[in-house]
């Protein structure tokens, strides 16, 4: 494999926070290594569109503490188009860059995938995405800080249903996967937790929670991952209160703010690891591979490996939940 002299790195699909230490990690790595390095805009549509400029080390200076991307981002139906790629492609080339660093999620790998495979272009890819669905690595850029985010709010939202006695469903991001929903269910003291990857029985659900508010309970939390299989928190608020109609219930829906804000220590340290790692394992012949950490140990995981293995939610956790919340 010919020497790389010159790299681009790029942050792709939904923005999750870390994913500017992630950048800065990048450029300063490979600046140290003696590469030059090109910042692309908005994800594939930039690469498409050249909106291509090199970075230096001033380039990322006070940007570990932002959130967002710095680089934009975007997702792109064009580059699902050979010509697309092609074009991206040579866009690559008339920059000289000779390998990549990606920072997304699923579609992000699944585009770097298909673009290393027809262009023999060596790509890091880097898992940065709120969701923390990808195999390969224990946590994502962003996944701790939005857990943070829900916790927050969500203890919040605690405090006025202690005060009005009301039962409150708040519906967390997890479209696929409830990790969110797990994470910060458990932390916030939730009394139950609905994620994709369970069956929501109406009945079952209205049974416990008539069980808890005849134990003296007064107030409750319903984590609702927005992939729960009743449709969401609307949705299932609808059914309890179709067969508890005495119960005083309110839907909250968190939404994007979960994906802004600063981002935590850990979500800076680990973007820092896997940006510095993601230009030594480039340098060192990785391609077509996403950097994680598994078991605190720098893991190589190829991009069809990380998105087509799913990462299982531990349901013991989910048991473990109700218990405490009893």
């Amino acid at each position: 494999m010919p020497q790389i002299t010159r790299i681009g790195v790029m942050t792709s699909g939904g923005d999750s926070p870390g994913m500017n230490a992630a950048i800065r990690a990048v450029v300063r790595s490979a600046i140290f290594a003696g590469l030059d390095v090109f910042g692309i805009y908005r994800g594939y549509e930039g690469m498409i569109d050249n909106q291509i400029e090199q970075m230096y080390s001033n380039s990322v200076s006070n940007i570990i503490q932002r959130g967002g991307t710095i680089l934009k981002t975007a997702r792109s139906k064009r580059f699902m188009d050979y010509n697309g790629r092609l074009q991206a492609y040579n866009n690559l080339r008339e920059h000289n860059i000779e390998a990549l660093v990606t920072i997304g999620g699923n579609g992000t790998f699944t585009g770097a995938s298909i673009f290393d495979k027809e262009f023999d272009f060596p790509i890091i890819g880097l898992p940065g995405t709120i969701d923390n669905d990808l195999y390969g690595t224990d946590a994502t850029i962003g996944y701790d800080t939005a857990v943070n985010t829900v916790v927050e709010a969500a203890d919040k939202i605690r405090d006025t249903a202690n005060s009005h006695e009301r039962l409150f469903f708040i519906e967390v991001m997890g479209r696929d996967a409830g990790f969110i929903a797990l994470r910060s269910g458990i932390a916030c003291g939730a009394e139950f937790i609905l994620v994709p990857e369970t069956t929501t029985y109406i009945d079952n659900l209205t049974r416990l929670l008539k069980h808890d508010w005849r134990r003296s309970k007064t107030s409750g939390i319903v984590i609702v991952a927005e992939g729960d299989d009743m449709g969401g928190a609307y949705e299932v608020a609808r059914k309890v209160k179709e067969k508890l109609p005495e119960m005083d219930a309110r839907v909250t829906i968190l939404g994007h703010v979960q994906r802004g804000g600063s981002p935590s220590a850990y979500d800076r340290v680990l973007a820092s690891t896997l940006g510095f790692v993601a230009v030594r394992g480039l340098l060192q012949g990785h391609r077509g591979e996403m950097a994680g950490i598994v078991n605190k140990e720098v893991v190589f995981t190829s991009f069809d490996k990380a998105i087509k293995h799913n990462k299982d939610i531990n349901k013991e956790m989910l048991e473990m939940s109700r218990i405490l919340a009893l």
